[in-house]
């Protein structure tokens, strides 16, 4: 999975077109609106005082630059001033990519956003930050596991088929008899990820979207995204090496997992939630009244329906979860 999609020549090296022209839809390609309702929670914050206004805002796999922009859009719009203290930031390790974020957020804003990249999580030391991960921990590098006979076993790739061998790594192990996993993905990479977040910055609000659920489904999520359509990796007619490092690679994410890393930080202020109920507490519905009172009725039911798709209960509303923790 890692050489799949990190590679030099792989997936995620290279910049990909989300959305209607791409292999699939996410938030952010749906609607500014994702975007302005987490710009509404950040000035929100701050004038609760929860946050200092040169905090910075950092994302982490920002892609083109779209959700940074959006939310900078939006707390230009809500509170202006703002834009003079607050500080932005994107980790991004290709260099490829950060040439189209920082072009981008140039077109977008000149000179008057204070903006920096880093390489990676180890770089970013700070004393205040609001996080955005969106759609992250479902691209890190995962193992697969499958128990037959009360044995566990684990998945390895040769001459692109997958087969199950008995599985010797401890830790891996240890994390399904934790978890009584039996069957389906399983990351452990995660930990050195908010081991290090949670060393590195003082203070920080965290705010990450995945697919997934907060208890182990027992079975296999792992899927390619193609064109729009969705294959399941074991699927009897699916080559992998058509699709291999051509084609995005995910899996559902297993949140209580998420959730006891950052409790083993000593931190317990921790909210896991469904994507509709964490965007309408952000104030999407008052972001959308405020349209209506300043823009033409068409503007305002054409984004009424984008809206929608992010909210709706049997759609991205309930099938997306969010976590949102403060340090």
């Amino acid at each position: 999975m890692n050489n799949w999609l990190y590679d030099k020549d792989a997936y995620y090296s290279n910049y990909k077109t989300i959305g209607k022209e791409g292999d699939f839809f996410t938030s952010v390609s749906t609607s500014s609106f994702f975007g302005g309702s987490i710009a509404k929670k950040i000035v929100d914050e701050i004038e609760k005082s929860n946050l200092p206004k040169n905090t910075t805002i950092v994302e982490i796999g920002a892609h083109h630059g779209y959700l940074l922009a959006d939310i900078i859009q939006f707390i230009y719009t809500l509170k202006p001033k703002l834009l003079e203290s607050l500080n932005f930031a994107i980790v991004e390790r290709f260099e490829n990519l950060k040439e189209v974020q920082k072009k981008y957020l140039k077109e977008c804003f000149a000179d008057a956003i204070n903006f920096k990249h880093y390489n990676n999580i180890e770089d970013l030391k700070l004393e205040n930050a609001f996080i955005i991960a969106n759609e992250i921990f479902d691209a890190f590098p995962c193992d697969l596991v499958f128990t037959e006979n009360s044995e566990l076993k684990q998945a390895f790739v040769k001459n692109n088929q997958i087969s199950f061998k008995k599985c010797i790594d401890l830790d891996i192990i240890n994390h399904c008899r934790k978890y009584n996993i039996t069957k389906g993905e399983v990351c452990l990479e995660y930990k050195n990820f908010i081991d290090t977040l949670c060393k590195n910055i003082s203070h920080f609000h965290f705010l990450s979207f995945d697919y997934g659920d907060n208890f182990p489904r027992n079975d296999f999520s792992a899927r390619i995204y193609s064109k729009h359509k969705v294959l399941p990796i074991f699927e009897t007619n699916i080559r992998l090496e058509n699709y291999f490092k051509n084609s995005d690679l995910t899996y559902d994410v297993f949140f209580t997992h998420l959730i006891d890393l950052f409790k083993n930080n000593k931190i317990e202020d921790i909210q896991y939630n469904t994507q509709m109920n964490t965007l309408i507490e952000f104030g999407i519905i008052n972001l959308l009244e405020i349209l209506k009172d300043n823009s033409s009725e068409n503007n305002y039911l054409r984004e009424l329906q984008k809206v929608k798709m992010l909210i709706e209960p049997t759609g991205m509303g309930d099938r997306f979860k969010s976590l949102y923790i403060k340090k």
